[in-house]
């Protein structure tokens, strides 16, 4: 049997623990939450054996991949937290249009390997997005709204079960794994180390239209955008955002829409028809631009090195009930890098083979985004807090916000929900691997007690 080195496994109390558990968050905000035992898994091998260890020492698993959690789901309160963030292996098979990737592979390092091929597959927005969480929650990414999210692309996964146990699993061979894989998020109860994935041809070209307008146009604008909607291709990914706006110093309402083109069709033409446009404060029209440019932009919009609190609800009511009961939330988005996304998704259609489901024309999502400790309470009040107010309009949430533990909300729907237990129930029937966080393990709870609390 494969035996870990002591160099990758750091006990509480080791020199080497702290740092570890700090570093499997990219958020400045780290959780309150500390694992007996964390590993770093260096391979495949290492994660079985991981597994193994946690089984006979009787430690629930949370699981790493790039880290990207913003309440650091895989770093929870005692057991096991199984870092993968050294598992950065890419193999693209042009001939077969398929890739073979692990879990902490970014998606500029994916794109970057595919693109002499003519090949894409629709990555996470900021760069540092480890593919593993990503794909396993759904995986709205670039280009979602034609190839649809990233889950739908899987065909194989290579995964260590519960009871220690590397299996490649294919629709042919393990049709529940593969259904459960496609969207479960962090509810997945076992360690993918090799995603296997169908990909797709690389746009011709990009183009990027963004209009910035004064915060007075607010409401008229986003309503312009939701009905725009469905005059746009479903190459076109188009969405919105109130609050902070890179470089002009004041928050504005903006519309952004990305292009991905296959044709010489001016696709973002419709938007240089919006009522408002001579009231534009800044305005790119139809530039061709690149993914790495694409990655700058979305990472500026959530800055390394600050302190975030994200939430969302997916809805599609009419946009005069939504803007109305979303009122008290745009008016008081916090002077800083915060802001609220309006991400105009649509709905692509569901699967038989994936438990992903969770979805609707629109997805709301306030960012708040700071770096006084002492002001993280009133931030994560005002993610979670604003977005309770329009609980009753909504259809569910995505797994990459990882709110459960602030403000319940449904990931998947109620009948996915439910045969996902079942399935868990057969392949992990002790619970070795962690599931969805509670409201025991609330962020916002952890800024209420304040940093008095006890470890």
């Amino acid at each position: 049997m494969v035996q870990l080195s002591r160099h990758n496994v750091l006990r509480r109390g080791d020199e080497a623990y702290e740092r570890a558990r700090l570093d499997a968050v990219w958020n400045e905000r780290k959780p309150d939450r500390y694992p007996d035992v964390i590993v770093l898994a260096h391979s495949e091998q290492d994660v079985v054996a991981a597994v193994r260890l946690a089984r006979s020492e009787g430690l629930a698993i949370g699981i790493r991949s790039g880290g990207h959690s913003w309440v650091g789901n895989g770093v929870r309160g005692g057991g096991m937290l199984l870092d993968l963030s050294r598992l950065r292996d890419i193999e693209a098979d042009p001939v077969s249009r398929t890739a073979a990737v692990r879990p902490s592979v970014t998606g500029p390092a994916l794109l970057e390997q595919l693109a002499p091929h003519g090949l894409f597959f629709p990555t996470g927005h900021a760069s540092t997005v480890g593919i593993g969480g990503f794909v396993l929650g759904g995986g709205y990414g670039w280009n979602s709204r034609r190839l649809g999210p990233a889950c739908l692309s899987i065909v194989a996964i290579d995964v260590v079960l519960a009871d220690g146990t590397l299996v490649h699993a294919t629709d042919a061979t393990h049709p529940d794994l593969m259904w459960a894989a496609r969207g479960s998020g962090p509810g997945f109860f076992g360690v993918v180390t090799r995603f296997h994935f169908a990909l797709h041809d690389l746009p011709r070209r990009i183009l990027r239209t963004v209009h910035s307008y004064p915060l007075d146009l607010r409401d008229e604008v986003l309503a312009w955008s939701y009905n725009m909607l469905e005059r746009l291709s479903p190459a076109v990914e188009f969405s919105a955002k109130v609050g902070f706006a890179p470089g002009l110093g004041r928050q504005t309402v903006s519309v952004t829409a990305t292009a991905f083109c296959e044709t010489d069709d001016d696709l973002l033409a419709p938007l240089e028809e919006a009522p408002f446009r001579d009231r534009a404060i800044r305005a790119v029209v139809a530039r061709e631009t690149t993914m790495a440019e694409l990655y700058d932009h979305a990472d500026r919009m959530t800055p390394a090195g600050m302190r975030w609190a994200l939430d969302g609800i997916w809805t599609d009511e009419p946009v005069e009930k939504i803007l109305d009961a979303a009122r008290p939330l745009f008016d008081s988005v916090p002077d800083t890098t915060s802001h609220v996304l309006w991400m105009l998704w649509s709905r692509h259609p569901e699967r038989a083979d994936a438990c992903w489901s969770s979805q609707a024309k629109v997805y709301l999502s306030p960012n708040a985004g700071w770096t006084d400790p002492a002001e993280d309470l009133a931030h994560e009040q005002w993610a979670h807090g604003r977005l309770a107010g329009l609980q009753h309009l909504s259809k569910g949430l995505q797994f990459s916000d990882n709110n459960l533990a602030d403000r319940f909300d449904h990931g998947l729907s109620p009948a996915n929900s439910a045969r996902l237990e079942e399935i868990r129930a057969a392949y992990d029937p002790q619970g070795l691997f962690r599931t969805y966080m509670t409201p025991q393990e609330s962020t916002t709870a952890y800024a209420a007690a304040g940093p008095a609390r006890t470890h």
